[in-house]
C-alpha cells in the first residue's frame, strides 16, 4: 500500500478522509483573516466559496459549497497535482 503524503503543516500523514482534528491542526497556524476556498473538480478546476454553516448529522460534519468564485489558479492545480 503506498504511503499517504505528509501534510506540510506537520509530520503526521494526511488521512484518507479528513477529520475535524486534522483540519483544525492544518488551519491553526494560518492567518485567521485568510479567505478559504474549495478546489473543485480536477478536470474542470474552479474555486468555490465555503458556506458558513456546519451541519452535523449521522456522525459527520457537513460544510456546504456557497457558489463558484472563479477558475482555480494553475499554481493551486499544480500543488494538488491536478495538472
Amino acid at each position: 500500500m503506498p504511503e499517504r503524503p505528509i501534510s506540510p503543516f506537520s509530520e503526521v500523514p494526511i488521512p484518507q478522509h479528513l477529520t475535524v482534528g486534522h483540519l483544525l491542526r492544518q488551519l491553526q497556524e494560518l492567518d485567521p483573516n485568510l479567505p478559504i476556498r474549495l478546489a473543485i473538480n480536477p478536470d474542470f478546476p474552479f474555486a468555490h466559496y465555503v458556506g458558513a454553516d456546519v451541519v452535523v448529522r449521522g456522525g459527520k460534519a457537513f460544510i456546504a459549497d456557497d457558489g463558484q468564485e472563479d477558475y482555480l489558479p494553475t499554481v493551486v492545480s499544480g500543488a494538488l497535482t491536478w495538472d
